[in-house]
C-alpha cells in the first residue's frame, strides 16, 4: 500500500471527505422522467443514507443535451426540471446534483442544487467552467473520454484561477477504439498526488457509446469496476440507478437496478475502509 496516497481531508456538504473518510455517493436516475420516478428513487436513497451513515447526493438531469439521436428523450427542461428537483430536496432532505450545459443555466441551477455537474464533452468549455466556479457551488467535472489524466489539471486550474477549489474530477473511462470505453485505474493515484479529489462514475464507464441511435452498455460491469476503483482509493462514487432500467428513457443499458444498490454499498464500504486504513497506516 505504500505506493498509494490519500487526498487531503476537507468538508463537503457538512460531511468530511478525503483522507481515510468513507466515500460519498452520487446516485439517481439519468434523466428526470416524471415526479413518481424521482420519489421512488429518492425515498430509497434517503433510507440507505440513514442506514449506512453515508452522504448520498441525489442526481438527475433536467436536460440530456448530448443524446445520440435527435429523437431521444431529453428531459422536462430547465424550469420544470429544477422545480421537480426542489421538491425532492424539500421532501427527502437530500442534497442535489444536476448537469448544466450552458453558462446561462448555471445561476438558476445553483439556486436549487448543491452540486453542479459538467458533462464530459463540455469539460474544456472555459466559459461554462468559469461560471460554475463563480456560482459558489461545488462542481463535479466529468473528465472527457479524450483527456489524459494530467492534462485534466488544466481544467481544474480554471477553477483555481477564479479563486475556488470546490471541484471534483470524475473519471468515466476513455474512448478505446470505436464504441468502447476502458477505465485506467492508475488515474486515481496520478491525480491524487496533485491533491485532486476524485469521483468514479461506475455506470457511465460501462457504456458502449454510439453504434447506432442508442448507445449500448454493460450494467453488470459497474460493480466490478467500482470495486477496483475503491481498491485504488476514491473520494466519491457515482451510480445512475432506476427501478426498471430497461424501461428508462436514457442510459437504459448501463443504469443499475435500484434494488442492487444496498448490496453494492455494503461491499464497497468494506473495501473502502480496508484500503484507506492501510494507506493511512503506511503514510
Amino acid at each position: 500500500m505504500s505506493g498509494l496516497t490519500l487526498t487531503p481531508e476537507r468538508e463537503f456538504l457538512g460531511t468530511k471527505i478525503g483522507g481515510k473518510n468513507p466515500f460519498f455517493l452520487i446516485a439517481g436516475p439519468c434523466v428526470i422522467e416524471n415526479e413518481e420516478l424521482l420519489d421512488v428513487v429518492a425515498q430509497k436513497l434517503k433510507e440507505l443514507s440513514q442506514k449506512w451513515g453515508l452522504l448520498i447526493v441525489f442526481k438527475s438531469s433536467y436536460d440530456k443535451a448530448n443524446r445520440s439521436s435527435i429523437r431521444s428523450y431529453r428531459g422536462p427542461g430547465l424550469e420544470e426540471g429544477l422545480k421537480l428537483l426542489a421538491q425532492v430536496k424539500k421532501k427527502y432532505g437530500l442534497p442535489l446534483l444536476t448537469d448544466v450545459h450552458w453558462p446561462h443555466e448555471v445561476e438558476k441551477a445553483a439556486e436549487v442544487v448543491d452540486v453542479l455537474q459538467i458533462p464530459a464533452f463540455l469539460c474544456r468549455q472555459t466559459d461554462l467552467l468559469i461560471e460554475a466556479a463563480r456560482s459558489g457551488r461545488w462542481t463535479n467535472v466529468k473528465k472527457g473520454q479524450f483527456i489524459a489524466p494530467l492534462d485534466a489539471l488544466q481544467i481544474l486550474d480554471k477553477f483555481y484561477q477564479v479563486g475556488t477549489d470546490k471541484v471534483f474530477l470524475c473519471e468515466r473511462g476513455y474512448s478505446f477504439g470505436y464504441n468502447n470505453l476502458i477505465v485506467d485505474m492508475r488515474n486515481f493515484e496520478l491525480l491524487r498526488r496533485h491533491k485532486v479529489h476524485m469521483v468514479f462514475d461506475a455506470t457511465h464507464s460501462t457504456q458502449l457509446p454510439g453504434g447506432g441511435e442508442v448507445s449500448g452498455g454493460q450494467r453488470e460491469m459497474a460493480f466490478p469496476l467500482a470495486r477496483a476503483a475503491c481498491a485504488a482509493g476514491v473520494d466519491g462514487l457515482f451510480f445512475e440507478v432506476h427501478p426498471n432500467p430497461p424501461e428508462a428513457k436514457s442510459d437504459a443499458t448501463n443504469q443499475i437496478y435500484l434494488s442492487w444498490l444496498e448490496g453494492i454499498i455494503e461491499k464497497l464500504l468494506s473495501i473502502d475502509a480496508l484500503v484507506k486504513e492501510r494507506i493511512h497506516a503506511n503514510s
